[in-house]
């Protein structure tokens, strides 16, 4: 799919921009087309953009995905143009008529699980906020819940400016200045790739991705300070004084969960703030709060973080990303399943498309034993471990939730 688009494409001369003009033009042309379109050439950019370097793939017979950057440098509205023409007006400009002013962007943000192979996710989003600078083309708020059933695009982040450069820099500080908490998404990877080097200097192919994806899929590790936030939030203690009097404890602890592994904290108070133990290291914070804005204070300088909180977590957010938190229940630790290990479970909402097991077959750790089909990717469950196949919960054309269990095993005898 598409990631970034931009208008004007950077390295194309104004001769060649004219050729694949005149081609669209006199397609539509050919087949007497009247409505909205868009043609799409596919170009060999191996010895740079050429007149002579480009070829017809196909036209769909609808404005696309990636029309709001064409109106950010045309200035017009392709959907009011669609409106009109359907209604039997003509064209309110002749195509020699329009100009190009500036450059665009447009970040097209998912619910995608970029490190696991950009898997779509599902979630309720809890959170969602976007700079008021810049164009965002929505469907969804705060409180929408991300299915399976649909395309997982949570919304597309437009910027402009006089040139490429001020309107990916534009790109960048308003990627950076996004919130969204309640469902993994791809907006560490968009960061980074608007911060690549070689997307910078708008040297562009198909490959650019595929060449740096360790780089571009590299996610962020929470810091001491993120792990606090989330403490003292958990604990109840943001927006508290700190005080110490014989009747309160020297210390207070709280469990949190983040990417699965459970970590004990301790908060204690500080002067005018509080010192946190985390897996990170020991930090000491003072922070003013203002609703769920949050203005801290440590060794590392003044920062701004954003809460998001529902039952059960707290997301923490900043420059750096979005970092959720489950905290656990004490009193429902000791249901905690012991044997994940002997479990496939669904790792996204999605259809049973195949099962290669069946109850009694033994298997190895690695062995494929169910396919899963979700938003038109297929995906290959394998034995987490060997074994012997206990039980299949699920059949052939079964629809599941994520997290649900697939197969049970069992050791070999």
């Amino acid at each position: 799919q598409k990631v970034i688009e931009e208008a004007p494409a950077p390295g194309m001369s104004d001769e060649m921009r004219a050729a694949m003009t005149d081609a669209a033009v006199k397609a539509a042309l050919a087949i007497d087309y009247v409505g909205a379109g868009t043609i799409e050439f596919i170009v060999d950019g191996a010895n740079g953009l050429r007149p002579d370097g480009f070829w017809f793939m196909e036209m769909n017979t609808r404005l696309q995905v990636e029309h709001p950057v064409t109106e950010s440098v045309t200035g017009l509205d392709l959907v009011e143009w669609q409106l009109r023409v359907a209604a039997g007006e003509s064209l309110p400009k002749l195509q020699d008529e329009i100009e190009l002013c500036g450059h665009a962007f447009e970040a097209r943000i998912y619910a995608e699980d970029v490190p696991r192979g950009f898997l779509p996710a599902t979630g309720t989003l809890h959170h969602l906020e976007f700079p008021p600078s810049v164009r965002i083309d929505s469907g969804v708020v705060a409180g929408d819940a991300i299915s399976p059933f649909y395309d997982p695009m949570i919304a597309k982040l437009i910027t402009s400016g006089p040139d490429r450069a001020s309107a990916l820099a534009a790109l960048g500080e308003a990627l950076d200045a996004s919130r969204i908490a309640g469902s993994v998404t791809n907006l560490a990877f968009l960061r980074a790739l608007a911060a690549h080097p070689g997307f910078g200097a708008g040297d562009v192919d198909t490959g650019l991705i595929a060449r740096d994806i360790d780089a571009l899929v590299h996610e962020p590790e929470a810091t001491a300070e993120v792990w606090a936030v989330a403490a003292l939030h958990a604990l109840g203690l943001i927006g508290a004084a700190p005080a110490w009097s014989l009747w309160q404890p020297l210390a207070w602890q709280v469990s949190l969960v983040h990417k699965g592994e459970e970590e004990m904290l301790a908060a204690s108070p500080e002067g005018s703030g509080w010192k946190v133990e985390t897996p990170e290291g020991t930090v000491t914070l003072d922070i003013a709060s203002n609703g769920d804005m949050l203005e801290l204070r440590s060794a590392e300088g003044l920062s701004m973080m954003t809460l998001a909180t529902w039952p059960g977590h707290v997301a923490v957010m900043g420059d750096a990303g979005t970092f959720e938190f489950a905290i656990p229940d004490p009193l429902e630790g000791a249901a905690a399943d012991a044997h994940s290990g002997d479990h496939v479970i669904s790792p996204m909402p999605g259809l049973v498309r195949q099962i290669s097991a069946v109850a009694g077959q033994q298997v190895t750790r690695g062995e494929p034993l169910i396919v899963l089909e979700a938003m038109k990717m297929e995906h290959s469950l394998v034995a987490p471990r060997d074994g012997v196949i206990a039980s299949v919960g699920v059949s052939t054309g079964d629809q599941v939730n994520e997290g649900i269990v697939l197969l049970q095993l069992e050791a070999a005898d």
